[in-house]
């Protein structure tokens, strides 16, 4: 798992720096295309993803003590937050799609929805192991060895922090 994270977090690496250097090519149209961004979708983003690692935070702590119910509720709630980015992403792409912004509008909704579309399937992907990982904890499979939950409560964590970063990059500096 931690090469797969590593492998990841370089794809989005190289996506930052693209997006970065490309902004700094172009500064009067990135500043011009984030003002058509709605910057409290992703805060609202931000805010749920934040506290879907808090909650899944405490679902490892939880199953380290072997409280499987407490785990599994954390999961839960660790899962519809990550439901609500989903839904708030999915509302700001049709909110641009009606303004007549797509992929090909220019440089910067290139990048925009390149890397948010794959930071998007991150989060489903990382859902899944959510779910996975709730699902083993409700058969009480995590009392000898943690470890996979380990990884897959890792996994989200960097799901969670490629938005922390992406956020400022591409909604605020």
């Amino acid at each position: 798992m931690w090469f797969f994270i590593l492998a990841e977090l370089s794809v989005f690496a190289i996506f930052f720096i693209g997006f970065a250097v490309t902004e700094q090519l172009n500064t009067e149209l990135f500043t011009a295309s984030k003002a058509k961004l709605h910057p409290v979708a992703g805060l609202i983003n931000t805010l749920a993803l934040i506290t879907s690692s808090f909650f899944v935070a405490l679902a490892l702590h939880a199953i380290s003590q072997q409280k499987v119910r407490s785990t599994v509720i954390y999961l839960v709630l660790g899962q519809l937050l990550a439901l609500v980015y989903l839904v708030v992403k999915l509302w700001e792409y049709s909110f641009l799609f009606d303004a007549g912004i797509d992929i090909e509008t220019n440089t910067f909704f290139t990048l925009y929805f390149l890397i948010t579309a794959f930071h998007f399937l991150h989060v489903i992907l990382g859902m899944v192991i959510l779910a996975y990982i709730t699902l083993r904890a409700r058969k009480n499979a995590y009392q000898q060895d943690i470890s996979g939950f380990e990884a897959g409560a890792s996994y989200w964590h960097m799901v969670d922090l490629l938005w922390i970063i992406l956020f400022p990059l591409v909604y605020i500096i």
